[in-house]
């Protein structure tokens, strides 16, 4: 049986909430952004009336406010669209038990076998978008397909360009409509990878699905085959309610409030990020061996920075074994010029039940401390202890314990 698989997406879905928690805001143009006075002054959303005015997400908000000046503008409320989200994926396992959260505002759903008790896949689609709409007051657009990789694609190129917004791409019409298009509106093609294809003379899909795939695979391995693969509508990945609970990695990743030029301030921020992954690591019950560090340079004309790793020779979900291979790493890469943001990453996770133990290190310290630190901070909150270092100006602890995913809750 051909499987039927959705792709359903909310429309502008943080200035959608907001509208239908402000009835008033209806007929104005809505956006929300991040504060301009913390570096995160960017849009996160704009509705379809403030799009009409050519207001793009991710630019900043000084440059949106000169194209729609009477726009309304909306500090994010993450909490809330969280509950949201979780209230959709609700309404979606009324109709079947395979939901895959993509994104905040995207789900995957395997309906394969609600055909016979709800009807047609467009039919399902429809009661699907009434029932959101009716209960959260969010339109919803839904791609349909035979697997996940062509319905992603029937709602971000066709369902929402549709007033009806549905649209079903499958190995039938797909030369029709998915061919034609630029290389570009591919998933998976970056803007380097366009210019690579493109210099092969590969400048639509179409293009690249009829392109030899020993060529591709010699050039780029798997990851042209998976192209090629992606170009004809080849996926056979399940809907798997599992995709979030096997992590491969648990990171942090700040913008900071202003440029950090010295070493000092650059090492509270990335003890905090530490101390955090650690604490994210440990609620997880998983250790990890490889230390990643991501640094962003402050000049925008010339972007700067590095992204390295470095592999433990023991598992830890331990702040300080993390600090101390961040900082080896910063050291040994970093250029000395100002920083706006940074990131730290444990990968290869393992269970934290069973694993090598480090034979010169006092494990059984690290764990009775960080038991007791866990506890407090399950009682108090992230606050309840913090290191002298997040008192000085540098500090951010206090800052991002307000907020979820960098955003106000």
């Amino acid at each position: 049986m051909t499987k039927v698989i959705f792709l359903v997406d909310m429309q502008s879905f943080y200035a959608s909430v907001e509208k239908a928690d402000h009835p008033t805001l209806m007929k104005r143009p809505v956006i929300v952004s991040g504060d301009p006075k913390r570096r995160s002054g960017i849009i996160l959303a704009a509705c379809p009336m403030a799009k009409s005015f050519g207001v793009r997400t991710t630019e900043a908000l000084w440059e949106a406010k000169q194209k729609c000046p009477q726009a309304v503008v909306l500090r994010p409320h993450m909490q809330r669209y969280i509950d949201v989200s979780l209230s959709i994926t609700s309404i979606f396992e009324q109709f079947t038990d395979l939901v895959e959260i993509y994104s905040i505002d995207e789900q995957f759903l395997d309906v394969t076998g609600s055909t016979r008790l709800f009807g047609e896949p467009k039919s399902i689609a429809k009661q699907i978008q009434k029932m959101i709409f009716d209960e959260i007051g969010v339109h919803a657009r839904i791609g349909i397909g035979p697997n996940k990789i062509l319905a992603k694609m029937a709602c971000d190129h066709f369902a929402k360009k549709r007033e009806s917004g549905i649209f079903e791409l499958n190995h039938k019409n797909m030369q029709r409509y998915l061919w034609p298009l630029p290389i570009k509106k591919l998933f998976g093609v970056g803007s380097r990878m366009e210019y690579n294809l493109r210099s092969m003379g590969i400048r639509k899909i179409g293009h690249l699905a009829n392109f030899s795939l020993d060529i591709l695979k010699k050039r780029w391995g798997i990851n042209g085959e998976v192209l090629w693969q992606t170009a004809n509508g080849i996926d056979d990945s399940p809907v798997t309610v599992q995709t979030h609970q096997k992590q491969k990695a648990i990171g942090h990743h700040m913008t900071l409030p202003y440029d950090y030029g010295t070493r000092k301030e650059i090492l509270v921020i990335l003890l905090e990020l530490s101390e955090e992954v650690a604490r994210r690591t440990r609620a997880k019950q998983v250790m990890g061996n490889t230390v990643s560090i991501g640094v962003q340079g402050a000049n925008f004309d010339s972007p700067t920075g590095f992204y390295r790793q470095v592999k433990l020779p023991f598992p830890t979900n331990f702040g300080m074994d993390i600090f101390r291979a961040a900082l080896q790493l910063f050291d040994q890469y970093w250029d000395g010029l100002p920083i706006r943001g940074t990131s730290i990453t444990l990968s290869n996770l393992q269970s934290a039940h069973q694993y090598q133990i480090d034979l010169f290190g006092d494990l059984v310290k690290k764990e009775r401390l960080s038991e007791a630190m866990d506890a407090m901070y399950s009682k108090y909150g992230s606050t309840a202890i913090i290191r002298a270092s997040s008192l000085t100006n540098a500090g951010q602890v206090f800052v991002r314990s307000q907020k979820i995913g960098g955003h106000d809750k």
